[in-house]
């Protein structure tokens, strides 16, 4: 029950996340490194400095900017600035991974003790359920 809840909770960061970048017109990757963009200024020196830190989320977005945001696992909306509200959904959404991890190893335990008293023989045999517990999702 526990992981279906948090598989809810991040369902909706990401929607809220992609909501947020279409806003700013930025994906994931289309927002350049401080690397990219120093290169890119080195063929003019001036006064401004050579590396400008650019938010992967926010790139020429105005991050002052207010936006409306429900803290997460409350009924309270605020108006904070766009840069604050996608580094609370972000930091968010890496715990939630992190517990869902947790929450899938678990299971994955629970289930191979299972398997290993043969409670589930008659539906499933061992060697099968064995297989599915010890499968290891690639990134």
């Amino acid at each position: 029950m526990q992981l279906v809840e948090n598989d809810k909770v991040r369902n909706g960061n990401r929607e809220a996340l992609t909501a947020l970048r279409k806003k700013a017109r930025t994906t994931k990757t289309s927002v350049p490194s401080p690397f990219e963009s120093m290169m890119k200024n080195t063929g003019n020196p001036g006064s401004r400095p050579l590396v400008k830190e650019v938010c992967a989320t926010c790139g020429n977005h105005d991050s002052n900017e207010r936006t409306w945001m429900m803290f997460p696992g409350t009924d309270v909306f605020a108006k904070i600035p766009f840069h604050a509200a996608h580094i609370i959904l972000e930091k968010d959404q890496a715990k939630l991974d992190h517990e869902a991890k947790k929450l899938q190893s678990y299971v994955k335990e629970k289930s191979f003790l299972i398997s290993e008293k043969g409670v589930l023989a008659d539906k499933i045999s061992p060697g099968v359920l064995r297989s599915l517990v010890v499968l290891k999702d690639k990134p």
